[in-house]
């Protein structure tokens, strides 16, 4: 029976024993694999190779921690050494703790109270103590009351006691408390050892089944996350020849055991690599089907007869959409790509580049002890190097202290943090991207205080370098040139070498002058800077775009300014003042109806005055003399009206003639 109290170390320290016996008698029968050979890469995982002889009967042990077993269930080979094949291997198995746990008939959340799981385990027999006083019972309820002003929460648990009587205790007075079914104990127990088990760190051994009559020397490799390995370097200057680089690894041994004496080699390169969980359970959801016995009479709906007796009937319609069965698609699920062997690609790779990588290997046994780190020297020999200066702006007005590395060392040289001593004291520090074989890499380590840059920026004026008009669209090629002027002054008496980093922008490109060496993103410019030298160093870009537009809606104004253009082909003039001609012609014909319009109108606005004026006459006696006086401008007026309209229409029929030729110009036109 299982007894929840607040004494219960003795117990917990006899589990912990008997785990202790257990553990021991299963590393009885294991054989150890040392570590004999550790290959890091950059990327985050290391490759791992492990030697041994095998006694005859026992089996090899290999210890993971439990974030270890997906990477070395999908990266690791055994190798027997004798070439005799290997039985297989075994190791314990990670269900997800939420699927544990749901096979137990009650839960325990966080900062559950107790009353909660007592409440779920309604008939379960208990013997509850309070002191010396002890109370039997099945569980009927358990429940808990808020906290109130004179009290704290409490918590109750209702029992039917041996003799049938229904008891309510208070939970917050019991010492103790039993559970008499077996059972029950031993599941409660389960659940917490689930818990506990879920939160620990322990490892998790994977046993080669190798047993056989006599002994055998097998090789396991495999991959696990490690540390990413460091470079850093020193350059350093001093004797007029050649710098030399020296290049420091920085290696991290976080495993649980010691490398004592491997062979060690650091790869330079970043290969593609991924987590695939492989050893935690995969359960897959099944559908679930019925038998069409099983499923209920559904009721029936009989359509009315559209068509009479004799007739033939038409075919059947599709059924609606919310009436079809569909059965369900067939869902497979895709196949895992077979992971590619790392180790024999790396173990081939000793020594030599192997596509983008390249392998560090080091002459010595390397030892490192579990939980520390190491300062070992991979590269020492001299580089191929140039001192100049560096513009790019990011300093303010000055330039930085530079080195062009040309790498001629034979070796890719991983990116890391660079000192750079110069004449036996501490220059500087630069950043280095990895650098291939024979490539160049310029860094920066100091900021040059004896040389001084301004900018000044100018922009030219747009020009029209092309015209073309095709199908009555007139396309236009426009440059616009713009000059940022480098002023350097070389504050000191001695000769210097600068280079200008100049921004490169995509709609712009140089003219006048070539870059020395173009980046993804800037041009390089080379100045050699005599000793207090004043110098200006003009950069021009330009930036072309071209405009579209229909030559019927381009206005005179505008034409004239193309006609204009010296960069446009006289063939193409003529044709343009044409058409300018004809655009005239037209405006001229546009306003004068428009000022024919505007006369009409006043003359009919006069006519009507002079009615109204009639109007007001008539019957009035002694005004006949007016009256006619008003007939007679009525005339007037109506012989000028007439004469405007057929100038109107004159000007109308010249407008439609013209547009006409307009139109039937611009179709002709190409240049």
């Amino acid at each position: 029976m299982n007894r929840i109290s607040h004494g219960a170390a003795a117990p917990l320290a006899r589990g912990l024993a008997v785990a202790t016996c257990l553990l021991a008698a299963v590393r009885g029968g294991a054989a150890e694999l040392p570590v004999r050979q550790v290959i890091l890469y950059k990327h985050g995982v290391g490759y791992f190779e492990r030697a041994g002889e095998i006694p005859a009967g026992e089996t090899a042990r290999l210890e993971f921690k439990v974030s270890e077993m997906d990477d070395v269930l999908k990266s690791l080979t055994v190798a027997d050494a004798a070439g005799r094949p290997v039985a297989g291997l075994r190791y314990a198995s990670s269900e997800p703790l939420e699927r544990q746990l749901a096979q137990f008939p009650f839960q325990l959340g966080k900062s559950q109270p107790l009353s909660i799981l007592l409440d779920s385990l309604k008939g379960a027999r208990i013997e509850i103590r309070f002191g010396e006083q002890a109370i039997k019972g099945a569980v009927v309820g358990a429940r808990s009351t808020p906290a109130a002003e004179d009290h704290p929460e409490r918590e109750w648990l209702t029992l039917l006691d041996d003799g049938g009587e229904l008891r309510t205790v208070e939970l917050s007075g019991a010492t103790s408390l039993r559970f008499d079914d077996p059972g029950l104990s031993r599941l409660l127990r389960q659940y917490l050892e689930t818990l506990q088990g879920a939160r620990s760190t322990e490892r998790r051994s994977l046993y080669v089944g190798a047993a056989d009559r006599q002994p055998r020397r097998l090789t396991v490799s495999y991959v696990i996350p490690v540390p990413v390995w460091k470079s850093s370097y020193r350059l350093i200057f001093g004797d007029g020849r050649e710098p030399v680089l020296e290049g420091w690894a920085i290696v991290d041994n976080t495993t649980s055991e010691d490398w004592n004496g491997v062979r060690l080699s650091l790869v330079s390169g970043r290969p593609i690599s991924f987590v695939s969980r492989l050893y935690e359970p995969r359960y897959l959801a099944r559908p679930t089907v019925e038998l069409p016995e099983e499923r209920p009479q559904a009721p029936m709906l009989h359509a009315g007869a559209i068509e009479e007796r004799g007739e033939r009937a038409a075919p059947m319609a599709a059924l609606p959409e919310q009436l079809a069965l569909r059965a369900p698609a067939a869902q497979v699920a895709p196949t895992e790509a077979r992971q590619a062997d790392i180790a024999s690609s790396v173990i081939a790779a000793a020594g030599r580049e192997l596509g983008e990588l390249f392998e560090y290997p080091f002459a010595q046994p390397v030892t490192v002890r579990r939980g520390e780190s190491a300062l070992l020297p991979f590269l020492q020999q001299r580089i191929a190097a140039r001192k100049l200066l560096i513009f790019t702006g990011a300093s303010g007005v000055h330039p930085t202290h530079a080195v062009e590395l040309t790498n001629n060392t034979g070796k890719t040289l991983d990116g890391g943090p660079i000192t750079v001593f110069d004449a036996g004291a501490y220059a500087g520090e630069a950043l280095m991207e990895t650098l291939k074989r024979d490539d160049r890499r310029l860094i920066s380590y100091a900021v040059d205080l004896g040389t001084r840059i301004t900018t000044q920026f100018e922009t030219g004026s747009e020009e029209v370098r092309e015209v073309h008009l095709r199908r009555g669209l007139l396309t236009t090629r426009h440059a616009l040139r713009e000059t940022r002027t480098y002023t350097i002054r070389n504050l000191e008496q001695k000769a210097k070498t600068l280079v200008i980093e100049h921004p490169a922008r995509p709609d712009f490109r140089l003219t006048g002058r070539k870059a020395d060496e173009t980046t993804a993103n800037a041009y390089r410019f080379e100045i050699k800077l005599a000793p207090g030298a004043l110098e200006k160093f003009p950069v021009v870009e330009e930036r072309t775009y071209e405009t579209t537009m229909a030559v019927t809606n381009l206005t005179p104004d505008v034409l004239v300014s193309f006609v204009r253009n010296q960069a446009l082909p006289e063939a193409a003039r003529q044709q343009l003042e044409r058409l300018l001609h004809l655009k005239r012609s037209i405006a001229d014909r546009d306003r004068e109806l428009e000022l024919v319009g505007k006369e009409i109108h006043a003359l009919a606005e006069d006519q009507e005055r002079i009615r109204r004026n009639l109007a007001s006459l008539s019957g009035v006696s002694g005004q006949q003399e007016q009256v006619q006086n008003y007939a007679r401008q009525l005339g007037a007026l109506e012989t000028r009206i007439g004469a405007l309209r057929e100038r109107q229409k004159e000007l109308g029929q010249q407008k439609a003639a013209l547009e006409s030729e307009l139109n039937s110009l611009i179709e002709t036109m190409e240049f």
